[in-house]
């Protein structure tokens, strides 16, 4: 274990890189199910799944998962699942962070929201706690959205 922790180290000057807030790179997963679906169905559940996750914006219910979504649009979670990673290029979660971060950096910088806190905001677009929010906004941003509140405010 010495040997490649070594090897691992001099690899890259003997400077460990971490990375801020757990974050890992992004693996493509080669899943044969992904390519069984017909490119129409594809389509009508890409488009209820906007429709859902957006324009009724689910993505602000902390309790809404996937298997509601899929009972919703009355589909089951492996072809839910398909459609989001082969149309959206992401799973699930990263599909309703996304929506959620788009959503903060709004109110983040909204004068009708400026008496709110970082933790009041990531509340209202469906975050269950500061940790989470804060990776996925950093992961999306790449900034704190206290940094990222600060500079906008700052730039008016």
């Amino acid at each position: 274990m010495r040997e490649r922790e070594k090897n691992v180290s001099s690899s890259n000057g003997g400077v460990s890189e971490k990375k801020p807030y757990n974050l890992r790179e992004r693996k493509i997963k080669n899943a044969a199910y992904r390519d069984m679906i017909r490119a129409e169905l594809a389509d009508e559940l890409y488009d209820k799944i906007v429709n859902v996750i957006v324009v009724q914006k689910k993505y602000k219910d902390p309790d809404y998962s996937a298997k509601d979504l899929a009972a919703d649009i009355k589909t089951n979670t492996r072809y839910l699942s398909a459609v989001i990673n082969s149309r959206f290029g992401m799973n699930y979660s990263c599909l309703v962070n996304e929506y959620r971060i788009k959503d903060a950096l709004h109110l983040l910088v909204d004068k009708r929201y400026v008496e709110k806190n970082v933790e009041e905001i990531s509340a209202m677009v469906g975050f269950t706690n500061r940790q989470s929010f804060y990776a996925a906004f950093y992961k999306n941003t790449g900034e704190t959205p206290n940094g990222y509140r600060k500079r906008k405010l700052e730039g008016r």
